[in-house]
């Protein structure tokens, strides 16, 4: 009689055919969707009175323990990965910005000039420079924070880094090019002034007399390495 019974159990789940192929039209809408559908619109691709509602919760409870999950978004529905695997499907990437004319003047500046300041900076390039230019040279990780000045507002100074040397394929900052160099290479005028030069960069890291190492101020700030960990 038990055996009778779950027979029964199991003609009773595939007596409504129908019903199954509507479940089928809508997992098949959803899934080739480009964007979240309402029910409306799924409603019209399913036979005439189809109560789509019912059949939506019902997909939505079959796919809760799979990867892709049926959700609402702003009253429409979508597959969506589920919340608890995003983190297989994140993308990383590296974005390739070219830099602004102002950045490589100022990068230049300070790889001839380090250690240098920002008013220092403008005072060369003869314009002010705006934070979000040296925000970009810190991010790519050429220039670095040295310490601060010795000097009314305790401006910070900068220098370039370890990457800046890789990048450009130099050995030390001594091999950056000359002023006979330059020139050959056309990027300063031939007729200058009779007392301009280059001046001769130096690989030195350690701060000068007139410089100050940053302190926990500028940890706070997030200008430092943390405490405890001292920049190679």
């Amino acid at each position: 009689m038990g055996k009778v019974a779950e027979m029964r159990v199991i003609v009773g789940d595939k007596k409504d055919p129908d019903r199954a192929e509507e479940l089928r039209i809508l997992e098949a809408l959803l899934f080739a969707a480009a964007a979240p559908l309402d029910e409306k619109a799924l409603a019209s691709r399913l036979p005439a009175g189809t109560d789509v509602h019912p059949l939506l919760q019902q997909l939505q409870r079959e796919y809760a323990p799979r990867g892709v999950n049926l959700v609402r978004v702003g009253g429409k529905w979508t597959l969506r990965t589920a919340t608890d695997l995003a983190w297989l499907l994140t993308h990383e990437s590296v974005v390739t910005r070219k830099l602004s004319r102002a950045a490589i003047e100022t990068l230049a500046i300070v790889a001839y000039h380090q250690p240098v300041t920002r008013a220092e900076v403008e005072e060369i390039r003869g314009v002010s420079t705006s934070k979000g230019t040296l925000d970009v040279l810190l991010e790519t990780g050429w220039i670095r924070l040295r310490g601060r000045r010795k000097a009314p507002g305790r401006p910070v100074t900068y220098g370039t880094s370890e990457a800046f040397l890789s990048h450009f394929g130099l050995d030390a900052l001594g091999d950056l090019p000359g002023l006979d160099e330059l020139k050959g290479a056309g990027l300063v005028e031939a007729a200058m002034p009779a007392d301009f030069a280059v001046p001769v960069p130096s690989d030195d890291p350690a701060l000068r007399d007139d410089e100050e190492p940053l302190g926990p101020e500028d940890v706070d700030l997030g200008l430092a390495p943390p405490l405890g960990r001292t920049e190679e």
